[in-house]
C-alpha cells in the first residue's frame, strides 16, 4: 500500500471514529448533559439531525466521507446508512433496514422525552 492510500485509509478511520463518538452521543448524550445547558443545546439538535438523517431521504455526511475515503483507499465502500451497515452487520443481523431506522428514532425520542421532562420539573420549581 503506497503512503497516500495509507493516509486516505487512516482518514477513512478517524472518520469512522468520529462517527462512532457521534451515534454515542446521540444515543447517551441526555445522561451527561444534567446541569450542562449548552451541551444540552448541542445534544438537542443532535438529536435532530439523527432524526432527520434516519427518517428523511438524507445520507449523514460522516458516511458519505467514510465511503469517500474508503473508495480513493483502494477499499470497496458500503453502500447505504451507517447505521444499516454497521449496527445490522454487528447488532442487528437478521433485521431489515426499516426495523433498525424505527429503533434508532425510537432511541432520539427517548432522549428528547428526558430533556422534556426536565423541562416540566425546571418550570415547576420556577
Amino acid at each position: 500500500m503506497t503512503t497516500l492510500a495509507s493516509l486516505v485509509s487512516a482518514l477513512a478511520g478517524l472518520v469512522l471514529l468520529a462517527h462512532l463518538v457521534w451515534i454515542a452521543l446521540v444515543i447517551f448524550g441526555a445522561l451527561w448533559t444534567r446541569g450542562r445547558p449548552i451541551w444540552s443545546a448541542v445534544h438537542i439538535a443532535a438529536l435532530a439531525w439523527a432524526i432527520a438523517v434516519e427518517a428523511g431521504p438524507w445520507s449523514c455526511p460522516l458516511t458519505l466521507a467514510e465511503q469517500y475515503f474508503e473508495a480513493r483507499a483502494g477499499v470497496t465502500p458500503y453502500q447505504g446508512s451507517f447505521l444499516v451497515h454497521t449496527l445490522d452487520a454487528i447488532v442487528y443481523p437478521n433485521l431489515p433496514g426499516w426495523a433498525i431506522t424505527i429503533a434508532g428514532v425510537a432511541v432520539c425520542a427517548f432522549n428528547l422525552a428526558i430533556y422534556l421532562r426536565r423541562w416540566f420539573a425546571w418550570r415547576q420549581r420556577h
